[in-house]
């Protein structure tokens, strides 16, 4: 799968079929509870995939009011609020004094009557929004990854927790998990088609993506920030960023986490101080309880084979993903012919049918959990040291800046194997 085919299918809206009201008067639905039947949405972070995101919702159902926006930047800000003005005049106007910027932007939208958040900045800020959100009490919809480092992680599960406690409704935006074709695959999985799981491979190999080029009135931070793609304390690596999504399916498959990582990689073609400080390609060796082994790549490198995909092996077959598609072969062959669905629109589908109907449900424990494997897998190739599934849960890496503000901050140090520190 090409990475022009993903960017088609995020933005290959369709209008999906509207959510049934269920369960009225339940207390896990704010909108029920305020005696609305609109579901008022507030956007964090409105780049594209925050755009994005709330154009699906607002093709999840009817009911969806865009209501509030926040950016720390007021020209994305403003772009993405004219982009949904023009996507639905009446559903998408966003008043002046629902319109937030700055570093405490979140906490003012927050502090608006909406009923759920999309959080969609850079996924350093995710531990810090989604944290906030839960303690508004908000239904959140949470972009993967949901962090950058073990500390975030721990965050974020500490919140989960809280979600559970007050019976909000957390969805995460590993959509796989919400498209058909997955989940037909993983129910022939869970129902024995391939036998015992012996081994698993997945891959995120692509070409490059975008870059802003810097202008002269920014400062170190605002570059970092607006080119957050770049830099691990902002990203992550895109071996988080963006390979969390294979890795997240093989958990899914494995139904667990794996209990330690080897991992490699490096730097060789986007080596520009542009580039910031994260790696272009890696390898990691994951192994699960009882020694079933995850061969795991990903990389960001022009003019060579892309390949999305995943490859769970059993004793009685091989089972096939990618978005779209799912085939298995072996012993009960069968493969996916029926009509994909939309899974950016169905995330949102599936958040409101909880919120309606107060049937609780919340995805942060699992997408953290991936996210953590993929943090697992960036230290191991960052330090070429082995790593358990303990030392990266208890971990007090933290790659958070002394303070948010705008200023000085030299770029990270691109990290060498064997020379920088596992902590």
């Amino acid at each position: 799968m090409q990475h022009s085919d993903v960017e088609i299918t995020r933005r290959s809206f369709i209008l999906s079929t509207p959510v049934a009201l269920a369960a009225a008067g339940s207390l896990a639905s704010v909108a029920h509870a305020a005696g609305r039947a609109e579901l008022r949405v507030g956007v964090i972070g409105c780049g594209g995939r925050g755009g994005g995101a709330a154009v699906d919702a607002l093709h999840a159902s009817p009911d969806v009011r865009i209501v509030a926006l926040a950016d720390l930047f007021q020209d994305r800000l403003d772009e993405c609020r004219a982009n949904l003005l023009q996507t639905d005049p009446q559903r998408a106007k966003v008043e002046n004094d629902k319109c937030f910027t700055g570093f405490d932007a979140y906490e003012k939208l927050l502090a608006t009557d909406v009923d759920y958040v999309i959080l969609a900045t850079a996924p350093h800020f995710r531990p810090i929004h989604f944290e906030a959100a839960i303690a508004k009490g908000k239904h959140v919809f949470i972009e993967k990854p949901v962090g950058v480092d073990p500390t975030g992680i721990r965050r974020v599960l500490a919140a989960a927790d809280e979600a559970n406690k007050k019976k909000l409704c957390v969805v995460a935006g590993t959509q796989r998990r919400h498209e058909k074709c997955y989940l037909e695959a993983m129910q022939r999985i869970r129902d024995g088609a391939i036998g015992d799981i012996v081994s698993a491979r997945c891959y995120w190999n692509m070409g490059t993506l975008w870059e802003k080029e810097r202008k002269p009135e920014w400062t170190d931070v605002e570059w970092q920030i607006r080119n957050w793609l770049y830099f691990t304390w902002l990203s992550g690596d895109h071996i988080v960023e963006q390979h969390v999504h294979n890795i997240d399916v093989i958990n899914w498959a494995m139904g667990s986490t794996p209990v330690k990582a080897m991992g490699m990689g490096g730097r060789q073609v986007r080596v520009a101080p542009r580039f910031g400080n994260i790696f272009d390609h890696f390898a990691v060796d994951f192994e699960y309880q009882g020694g079933v082994p995850l061969m795991s790549m990903c990389r960001q490198t022009d003019g060579c084979a892309d390949r999305v995909s995943e490859a769970i092996h059993g004793t009685k077959g091989i089972c096939y993903t990618a978005s779209g598609f799912a085939r298995i072969d072996g012993k009960n062959p069968w493969e996916f012919k029926d009509t994909n669905n939309q899974p950016y629109v169905q995330e949102h589908v599936d958040l409101i049918a909880a919120i309606r109907s107060g049937k609780h449900v919340n995805e942060a424990h699992t997408v953290a959990r991936s996210t953590l494997c993929a943090i697992m897998g960036r230290m191991s190739a960052y330090t070429g040291k082995e790593i358990s599934w303990d030392f990266v849960m208890n971990s007090k890496l933290d790659l958070a800046p002394a303070k948010y503000t705008f200023g000085d901050m030299k770029s990270p140090d691109v990290a060498v194997p064997g020379r920088t520190p596992l902590i």
